[in-house]
């Protein structure tokens, strides 16, 4: 998403997506989107840091979209540390406590609650690294060439 599209026409969560992986990058994290980790879960932001750290964000654009998330706790066995990500119009309250917190919106975002660490075991980790590097690299060759057809599975 260049800065010049109108964002008018992307989801919310999208936008917040885009703002957390901004800021991210910004802290040595790469990211991507929409990643499956395991069949029947989907993250949208999974980032990793320079020595392996794995991250998870959860974007919720409204009080109805984290209130009918029923799946966020299947995500905690696939990070190091678990975020929340939304807008300043949230009611975060509702957020548990004992998750991380970032705010954002399109252009950048800040964590405002660090999550707690509670780090993958190797065997997981190396599982989440190479399900990653696939993920992007699929992501980068449909970007290149977008007519390809590209097997994700």
């Amino acid at each position: 998403m260049p800065d010049d599209l109108d964002i008018s026409a992307v989801r919310p969560g999208q936008l917040l997506a885009r703002g957390v992986c901004r800021h991210l990058l910004s802290l040595d994290f790469v990211s991507v989107e929409e990643l499956t980790p395991e069949r029947g879960l989907r993250v949208d932001v999974m980032a990793m840091g320079r020595k392996g750290e794995i991250w998870v964000v959860e974007c919720k654009s409204s009080r109805a979209d984290f209130q009918s998330d029923h799946k966020w706790q299947g995500y905690l066995p696939w990070c190091d540390r678990f975020f929340w990500a939304v807008d300043e119009a949230f009611p975060v309250e509702l957020l548990p406590e004992d998750t991380g917190l970032i705010i954002a919106d399109a252009y950048d975002a800040e964590i405002v609650r660090m999550a707690p660490e509670a780090k993958l075991a190797p065997a997981r980790r190396k599982k989440l690294v190479a399900t990653f590097a696939r993920h992007a690299a699929l992501r980068a060759h449909a970007a290149r060439d977008p007519g390809a057809r590209l097997w994700a599975g």
